[in-house]
């Protein structure tokens, strides 16, 4: 009965003792902040972009972006407004958004949305929440409440 007991006792030293190193390595890696591709486009040509709308969302999503701003009025507090409208797709990190972007399938309609828009597109680093991006939509004049409501919908 002793040695059962010794026996039970050691493997679950060695199970704490593995899960203690698990936890510590998982406090060790460093998360990575959200990424947000920020586009001003200004539509040219409606038709040739709607080749471009129908496809674009799937693609976001089997990178599992979610669109944040789709649209919507503006208004400039100050400076410019662009002149047409914004859209704001967040990652979880920049280099899922890249892969998004350099992506094949992403390739296939990117030529539709450039020769229908005026656009800028960047990629922004997000930081680990996202009052830093409310901050910035409301800097922009989006309605807040609005692109919340857009982006669960």
């Amino acid at each position: 009965m002793k040695t059962n007991c010794k026996l039970a006792l050691a493997v679950l030293a060695g199970v704490l003792i593995s899960i203690a190193g698990a936890r510590l390595i998982h406090a060790q890696q460093v998360k990575r902040p959200p990424a947000y591709v920020i586009a001003e486009v200004e539509v040219t040509d409606p038709v040739t972009l709607k080749k471009y709308s129908e496809k674009a969302p799937q693609i976001v999503a089997s990178f599992d972006g979610h669109y944040v701003v789709r649209g919507g009025k503006i208004q400039a507090l100050e400076g410019e407004a662009p002149k047409g409208f914004i859209v704001v797709i967040g990652f979880d990190s920049v280099e899922k958004a890249r892969a998004w972007y350099d992506s094949p399938d992403y390739a296939v309609i990117r030529p539709f949305r450039q020769s229908s828009t005026k656009s800028r597109i960047s990629i922004a680093e997000g930081a680990l929440g996202e009052i830093p991006l409310e901050l910035w939509l409301i800097v922009r004049g989006v309605n807040v409440q609005r692109w919340k409501e857009q982006a669960s919908a």
